[in-house]
């Protein structure tokens, strides 16, 4: 039994030619609709479009990974469907290229591949999260020296 659509997640799936953003709450059937549209798009015997040249950007590397799994099970149903269709055997090899990432690695692939565009150090990271805390520890300790040593009453009964 295949996954019956709302009529907004129908008009995700087969809204074309434009951007989209989804956003819906959690178990609300948006990994699926996103796989069903992406599988319609490079599937499409018309305009088939390359699993590659998509940029599917998820909020958690889970949900990356998820989404990559699901779209390459999807993939391989159409080729196991369609054996002799050449495009869709080609997109399981074209996967393990395709931007299915989160937000936060595309925004680090963007700078990574375009630092001297903007003036950055090619050697820029991405901060760990105890760094951020010592961080974040270092500076509300330096903030509250300053307003210790300047003295104001209000400061001193907050």
């Amino acid at each position: 039994m295949g996954m019956h659509y709302t009529d907004d997640q129908w008009k995700v799936i087969t809204t074309h030619d434009r951007d989209l953003l989804v956003a819906a709450a959690a178990g609300s059937g948006k990994t699926a609709v996103l796989v069903e549209r992406i599988i319609g798009m490079i599937s499409d015997e018309a305009h088939p479009v390359d699993v590659d040249r998509l940029l599917i950007v998820t909020f958690t590397k889970a949900a990356a990974a998820e989404m990559r799994e699901r779209i390459g099970s999807a993939i391989a149903k159409k080729v196991q469907e369609n054996p002799e269709n050449r495009h869709l055997r080609r997109q399981e090899a074209l996967l393990h290229n395709a931007q299915i990432t989160t937000i936060d690695s595309f925004c680090s692939f963007i700078l990574k591949n375009n630092f001297n565009d903007i003036g950055l150090d090619p050697d820029f990271r991405t901060m760990e999260e105890g760094e951020k805390k010592l961080m974040l520890q270092d500076s509300m300790a330096e903030i509250l020296e300053e307003f210790y040593a300047g003295g104001e009453e209000d400061f001193y009964h907050v």
